[in-house]
């Protein structure tokens, strides 16, 4: 609630300045490129490539959140795999046969 109440004042604060800009001299006729509105130069752009990096990270953790990549990698196989679940994955896919399964398991426990 307090960051909605303040980013309205934030908001609202150019026009509660230009109005009192306004009542000061007749001849302003609010902020534009050349009487006053040099702070728009300035936060104009910046506000842009915030907001492009925000939308830019949104986007990004939302695909990362439907990929269902958050902890694991490539094929979601958890990437905290060691040589041993390797090892027996490869023993399970038949890529290995049991003498070489039982010398490597051996090696690995040493």
């Amino acid at each position: 609630m307090f960051v909605r109440i303040s980013a309205l004042a934030v908001a609202l604060l150019p026009m509660a300045a230009s109005a009192a800009m306004a009542q000061a001299d007749d001849r302003y006729y609010g902020p534009h490129m050349w009487g006053g509105g040099w702070q728009m130069w300035l936060f104009g752009p910046l506000m842009m490539i915030v907001m492009i990096a925000i939308i830019a990270a949104v986007v990004t953790l939302v695909i990362r959140w439907s990929c269902g990549s958050g902890s694991h990698g490539a094929g979601g196989r958890p990437l905290d795999r060691n040589a041993h679940d390797i090892l027996r994955e490869r023993f399970a896919r038949g890529e290995i046969d049991q003498e070489e399964y039982e010398a490597r398991r051996r090696v690995l426990e040493n």
